[in-house]
């Protein structure tokens, strides 16, 4: 099983990039923080990330969704990574909680994910929605701490650049369709 990440800065197409992966066949797993941020605003919490627990809570539920994710086919895309919320606790300036640490320890002693990430680049700006309270600017900066984090732990980026949906979703069809070696 060959497991990709997309990921890049926060409201780049990622979403959309990965609906057009399942209307293909691929399997895809949605992302953990904006689940965890849905149900707590569900819940009437208007700010999740501002809960000292946030970061705890999405690295449970990404583990759980690496998990429980179903082996059918030969390829997986996982919409961020356990390596996307250490970038998260970097912006927010928050310590890096222990499980982080054992996550991201047993992703990459385990191998989960393939080394070769699919970085989504801005589309030049950043629409706010109630899960994604970031500007521009903001993006920006978040999208370097990823690029940082994701060298850090040996990763190497594929970048996915600007463009219409068609050619981004071709761009990441390229890579994960290539036949194991």
């Amino acid at each position: 099983m060959r497991r990709y990440v997309l990921t890049g800065t926060p409201g780049a197409g990622k979403t959309s990039i990965l609906r057009c992966l399942a209307k293909h066949g691929y399997e895809v797993v949605e992302e953990a923080a904006t689940a965890v941020i849905a149900r707590a605003q569900a819940q009437g919490e208007g700010e999740p990330w501002t809960r000292a627990s946030f970061i705890d809570e999405v690295v449970d539920l990404q583990k759980q969704r690496q998990l429980g994710a179903s082996a059918t086919g030969s390829v997986q895309v996982f919409d961020r990574s356990p390596v996307c919320t250490h970038a998260l606790a970097n912006y927010l300036g928050r310590p890096v909680p222990r499980a982080l640490t054992a996550e991201i320890q047993r992703i990459t002693a385990e191998e989960i994910y393939e080394r070769q990430v699919l970085f989504v680049r801005h589309l030049g700006f950043c629409e706010p929605t109630s899960a994604r309270r970031i500007s521009f600017q903001e993006s920006l900066v978040f999208e370097k701490i990823h690029e940082q984090s994701y060298r850090a732990f040996g990763f190497e980026l594929i970048d996915i650049p600007a463009g219409d949906l068609a050619d981004r979703v071709a761009a990441v069809s390229s890579v994960i369709s290539r036949p194991d070696s």
